[in-house]
């Protein structure tokens, strides 16, 4: 439940989520998570949500596992969970055997994906990985075959690559599914400023269709009846 909790009051990058503190009290069993008001006020948005519609498809991906292992809870162990917060008038999202709080498959698709930056770790006894530090997501953590990293002779750990990979990726809204990542090949990416590179881009376009444009009359029709 504490991992659940967590990752139901903060999606995503957790390095600077405010201290969860946790009680628990007796009777019908009570965990009491205390954190930041401002959590607590979008959580409560959250819940009102997902108990009006019944359905956890728009919330991001660890919100949504949290609230399939609570229902996998709920069904193995027959119990019935009231979640709602300190707030006056809370909202409330009641889980038990008769709910179905879990996503819908087809909205999740197969992609494949290049994520650029740093790796800071690489291995593992059991699932090996690759971990890369990315601007867009943060720490991506990717499945990799113990046989490629056997086999990669030079030392990768803070260099900057790219990975190839493929996993799951939300149809409507363009979110990654990063617990689904498996790796498929490494890119040596090496990102610098190449001045003659971009010059020989300029001297092209402007050889081909730079060259036939009046730039007042072609400004005058990107403003239209714009007047700065």
């Amino acid at each position: 439940m504490l991992e659940n909790a967590e990752n139901l009051l903060y999606s995503g990058d957790k390095r600077d989520r405010p201290t969860i503190s946790y009680k628990l009290e007796e009777g019908s069993v009570k965990h009491i998570f205390k954190t930041s008001i401002q959590f607590i006020i979008g959580f409560n948005a959250i819940i009102g949500q997902v108990n009006h519609v019944q359905n956890i498809d728009f919330l991001d991906i660890d919100t949504a596992k949290a609230f399939e292992n609570i229902q996998d809870i709920a069904i193995k162990r027959d119990y019935a969970f009231s979640i709602k917060t300190s707030i006056e008038n809370t909202n409330e999202v009641r889980v038990d055997n008769t709910t179905h709080f879990y996503r819908t498959e087809a909205v999740w698709a197969d992609a494949e994906f290049y994520f650029y930056g740093k790796v800071t770790n690489a291995g593992g006894k059991g699932k090996a990985n690759i971990h890369i530090v990315t601007e867009e997501l943060g720490t991506v953590i990717i499945q990799t075959p113990i046989s490629f990293l056997e086999h990669y002779d030079e030392n990768m750990l803070y260099k900057t690559f790219g990975i190839r990979a493929i996993g799951k990726q939300h149809s409507e809204t363009g979110e990654v599914d990063t617990s689904t990542l498996k790796f498929i090949e490494l890119v040596d990416y090496q990102p610098k400023y190449d001045e003659q590179y971009l010059k020989a881009l300029r001297d092209k376009a402007r050889k081909s269709w730079l060259g036939n444009i009046n730039p007042d009359n072609w400004l005058k029709e990107i403003r239209g009846a714009y007047e700065a």
